[in-house]
């Protein structure tokens, strides 16, 4: 279940009136402007528009890889918007997951070394480390690749230890970045088989990603352009799969 001692459908997220402007020079780019949105917890969120729209740059300050220009951020009922650089990393360490496009596996370590590096920063007292990473491998269907290199795991593989490590210390949120980036259909399909069962778990899940077809695995979707929001809405589950909630588990499948 999600971390955290309140109930589902509170609100996880609020953003309201922010901007990120970058600045070269005397140009000034920006790259979000005015965003206001909210999202609850156990949401399952696709953030959609063209190259450009502003779409990794609000993942980015969702996050807090990178701070608003202006506005204000809270997340968990905490504003975040103006911490300092070792506040956020507590916080990021401690509430917030990434999966990437590129995995980001450390090629020298075990599948359960790079899954237990979050938890280094944690203190023994908080967590039981080798518990929590042999759960987290048993949820993504890795348990038993724990002693093996990412050298020797193919892509779809490497993907879902990327995932057991998002997951290692129970987040509030889970941040997917082009999460089927790198892998082909099969793995790609089981990697968003995979996001579907944590939603139901009851993982709040922000997905930004360039295909329609996953994208209509999130129940809601934003739209943006040019750093604006241009629709909020929801969507019926009617994503290519047919409801992803009645697809039977790929957790245990070796791809």
């Amino acid at each position: 279940m999600i971390n955290g001692t309140e109930p589902s459908g509170s609100e996880l997220i609020d953003i309201s009136d922010l901007s990120r402007i970058f600045v070269a020079g005397d140009i000034e780019t920006h790259a979000l402007s005015s965003v206001s949105l909210s999202v609850k917890r156990g949401e399952y969120v696709s953030i959609e528009g063209p190259s450009g729209s502003g779409k990794s740059t609000l993942l980015a300050i969702l996050g807090l890889l990178d701070v608003p220009s202006h506005g204000s951020y809270r997340l968990n009922d905490q504003d975040v918007s103006q911490l300092s650089v070792r506040q956020r990393a507590k916080i990021r360490n401690e509430w917030i997951g990434f999966i990437f496009q590129s995995f980001n596996l450390i090629g020298d370590l075990t599948v359960e070394e790079n899954v237990a590096l979050p938890l280094t920063y944690r203190s023994k007292q908080q967590l039981d480390s080798r518990k929590a990473v042999q759960q987290a491998l048993d949820r993504v269907g890795m348990a038993h690749r724990n002693k093996h290199y990412p050298s020797q795991l193919s892509g779809g593989q490497q993907q879902r230890v990327a995932v057991a490590r998002a997951l290692v210390g129970n987040p509030l949120l889970l941040l997917a970045d082009e999460p089927t980036g790198n892998l082909d259909t099969r793995n790609g399909d089981a990697v968003m088989q995979l996001l579907a069962e944590l939603h139901r778990d009851g993982v709040t899940i922000c997905l930004v990603t360039h295909s329609v077809d996953y994208a209509r695995c999130a129940r809601r979707a934003i739209h943006l352009v040019d750093g604006a929001i241009t629709d909020d809405s929801l969507r019926a589950r009617d994503s290519a799969f047919g409801s992803m909630d009645e697809q039977p588990s790929l957790a245990g499948a070796n791809a």
